[in-house]
């Protein structure tokens, strides 16, 4: 077998991860916390999760349900043409398995971080063992919480047509991060009490290896896309090297080398393909190209307002008029820049209430509440509007009200939606 070269990787991410086509279609990925309604302050084990999803049957719209390493239910939906028909799906599976939940006393928290449980690994898979053992060597003492304390939104959205497009749709959604930080914070509050912060979940993101978390475009030089991505796949530093063994037991965790050096022969052993894909797995920027746009720095939010970002970032970026209107109100929050760390950490910190920020995010949703009934949502257009009337024309976030867990109550189905034909085959998922 040939010794892989960092040609290799270019060569790769450019095919893999930066595939060209006719965009469009919009998936989620969501994550939740669960809780027992009749003892909230202690863990609800994956075992009693998984054989209860199991018990209810496949979710009716198509999304893929795992779990994350604390024991986080995620359901991953089918990626669809439009938000529309993403945001039918997801719902109608969010409301069998909340059903499902329900009637056995569990309930889906409406915040990013779990308030009063301390965090727990319940997955041992070699993969957060490993991941673990990383943060532990390295003293990043918010892995642990992050990998069993936190729960996220992803917005998955089609790479762009041609190369002038998928530039255009990296550069915005970069410079739309912070908004998105800012407009759907939903953790102010950990152990019972307020952090300071809007979004702790993104601070506690932001303590753990920058080598894997910072943003992939910051102030710095600017190549392509793909050479963005393999440059930073390449400088990050290797968490573990999995096993070669059908056993899958002899795992090196954390050998010390970023991926150049481990091509350049100071890893435990040669790399391989599927090592590279495990890499590029572990690394956790807030756009992650994977052959579609990752967009992972929004906090996940209450059942009812999830659709939000989903629709207003799809809007944002696949309408031409809502996108040119983005990009001249982001480009103008960041300066002719890209957004750097402080603006990031500002965003994180204040939350909507930081009046450029602000300024930028109502702009934003206004021009995506024009845009849904354009693109086959209008019922998204209202929920959009609703979620701004509440939230964002009024400076304030999800992230003011103190979290509960409120008293058992009915289920309701699915969210109104425009009617439309089934899901195709393909998911918006992705591992932790």
């Amino acid at each position: 077998m040939a010794r892989m070269t960092t040609e290799d990787v270019h060569e790769y991410i450019n095919g893999i991860c930066f595939k060209t086509g006719p965009p469009g279609k919009v998936g989620a990925e969501t994550e939740w916390l669960v809780t027992d309604l009749a003892d909230p302050d202690a863990p609800v084990s994956v075992d009693r999760l998984a054989a209860l999803v199991e018990a209810g049957g496949p979710p009716p719209g198509g999304s893929r349900i795992t779990f994350e390493p604390g024991g986080q239910l995620e359901l991953s939906s089918p990626a669809l043409p439009g938000p529309a028909r993403a945001h039918e799906a997801l719902s109608a599976d969010l409301g069998h398995i909340g059903k499902t939940l329900a009637e056995s006393g569990l309930h889906l928290v409406e915040t990013a971080l779990d308030t009063a449980r301390p965090p727990r690994l319940q997955l041992r898979e070699p993969r957060y063992t490993a991941m673990e053992r990383f943060f532990a060597n390295h003293r990043y003492s918010g892995g642990h919480t992050m990998m069993c304390s936190t729960a996220s939104l992803q917005v998955c959205l089609d790479i762009g047509a041609d190369a002038a497009d998928v530039r255009a749709r990296w550069e915005l959604s970069h410079r739309l991060g912070p908004v998105l930080v800012a407009a759907f914070a939903n953790s102010a509050f950990w152990r019972g009490r307020p952090t300071g912060w809007e979004s702790t979940r993104w601070a506690i993101w932001a303590t753990i290896d920058s080598t894997r978390t910072r943003p992939v475009l910051d102030e710095g030089s600017h190549p392509d896309p793909a050479t963005a991505w393999a440059e930073y796949a390449l400088a990050a530093n290797v968490m573990a090297v999995p096993a070669c063994t059908d056993t899958g037991t002899s795992w090196t965790a954390d050998p010390g080398v970023t991926l150049a050096q481990w091509i350049d022969g100071q890893g435990p052993r040669p790399i391989t393909r599927a090592d590279l894909d495990f890499h590029l797995s572990t690394l956790f920027p807030p756009v992650r190209p994977r052959g579609w746009w990752e967009l992972r720095m929004i906090d996940a939010l209450p059942t009812h307002w999830w659709p939000v970002p989903v629709a207003l970032a799809a809007a944002l970026v696949d309408d031409p008029r809502a996108r040119a209107v983005a990009e001249e109100s982001t480009e103008r929050l960041c300066r002719g820049r890209f957004p750097d760390r402080r603006l990031w950490m500002r965003s994180a910190q204040h939350g909507i209430t930081d009046p450029e920020v602000a300024r930028c995010a109502r702009t934003c949703f206004d021009a995506a509440v024009e845009a849904l009934p354009r693109m086959g949502a209008a019922a998204l257009s209202v929920l959009v509007n609703d979620y701004a009337d509440r939230y964002t024309r009024r400076g304030t976030s999800p992230a003011r009200t103190r979290p509960r867990v409120p008293a058992p109550r009915p289920v309701r189905g699915r969210q109104p939606a425009e009617r439309s034909a089934g899901p195709d085959s393909g998911h918006a998922g992705g591992a932790r």
